[in-house]
């Protein structure tokens, strides 16, 4: 559970509250701070779900404003929100688990261990193929961005026909337009690849896999990839909304591509992630090895690692990821 140190906690989280700073300052300038509650109001956010690491451990973990415009029903820690894309780093780790289980390869061709379906060669996969370590790293050489997740009513496609681009699918098909290793270019449509291959090597569903393999392990009981929520999670979750603050019509879009966007949880569970990669790193976890882990936090290409993106260098080298669903940002 998070820390309690009574007022001097206090005084941080009030520091938090009450002193965010614009994405660029001008050195030499007057810092321009703002009250996060001010900042909601201003960006017609209803609902923000925050938890804060320090030395090592989760310190504090606090929600503000309500899970719907317009209702009073408030956020808590406990709120789960859509992920977006910070799912990839949390999937990555399950590819990396089975990596180190033996049931995947990071160097080998996919098509390898691909059942249900393969990567269509080309001229471009003659001499290079499309690996986990180029799909974790968005080296594969894939196409297809990001997804806009599917309206509570519209029918949903399977992975399948979300790589081939078949309806009901809204995206186009996965496929390698550059040859794989050449170049760094973010593929949501790689992390489903990489979905389909963990669950043929694994045989089992991925939501199944994604509870074995790093939610149970690490303590995230408030994760789910399940696509769409089940209802008895419904209640916990927060509600997608535009930019202007409106809810989004259903309440939230269901992804099917869920280890590139389908995680849901919260602030507390993702830090729970991030301290067991930081140990991980220092040979401290038995989830991951930490030949394994400084891998996954090792530049592949400038700027990403395996499903993290990594910044700075030395002392001041971080990892992390962002992430920006239908309704959610994070």
């Amino acid at each position: 559970p998070p820390r309690q140190d009574g007022p001097a906690l206090d005084a941080r989280i009030a520091r938090v509250e009450n002193g965010l700073l614009p994405q660029f300052v001008v050195a030499g300038a007057p810092r321009p701070v703002k009250p996060l509650n001010g900042r909601m109001a201003e960006l017609k956010t209803p609902g923000v779900s925050v938890a804060v690491i320090n030395d090592g451990a989760i310190e504090w973990a606090k929600g503000y404003g309500v899970t719907e415009a317009g209702t009073a029903t408030p956020v808590t820690p406990r709120t789960l929100f859509q992920a977006a894309s910070m799912s990839k780093p949390v999937a990555a780790l399950a590819a990396l688990r089975l990596v180190e289980q033996g049931r995947l390869a990071l160097d080998e061709d996919v098509n390898v261990r691909l059942v249900s379906w393969k990567v269509p060669e080309n001229e471009l996969t003659k001499a290079e193929k499309v690996t986990l370590r180029r799909l974790l790293s968005h080296t594969a050489g894939l196409t297809v961005h990001g997804f806009g997740g599917y309206p509570a009513d519209a029918p949903l496609p399977t992975t399948v026909q979300v790589l081939d681009g078949e309806k009901p699918a809204n995206s186009a098909a996965v496929r390698v337009d550059v040859v794989p290793g050449t170049i760094w270019r973010y593929s949501g449509g790689g992390f489903t690849v990489a979905q389909l291959m963990m669950t043929d090597a694994a045989g089992k569903p991925f939501p199944a896999l994604m509870d074995e393999l790093v939610f149970k392990p690490l303590g995230m009981s408030d994760s789910t990839c399940e696509q769409p929520l089940p209802e008895a999670r419904r209640g916990a979750a927060a509600c997608g909304h535009t930019s202007d603050g409106k809810l989004l019509p259903g309440r939230y879009h269901t992804y099917p591509e869920m280890a590139a966007a389908g995680l849901w949880t919260t602030p507390t569970d993702l830090a729970r992630f991030l301290i067991e990669i930081a140990k991980s790193r220092r040979g401290e976890s038995a989830v991951l090895s930490k030949a394994v882990a400084l891998e996954m936090s090792t530049h592949q290409k400038p700027g990403y690692g395996l499903g993290l993106s990594l910044e700075g260098f030395g002392p001041a080298a971080g990892f992390g990821h962002g992430g920006s669903n239908e309704g959610f940002k994070c």
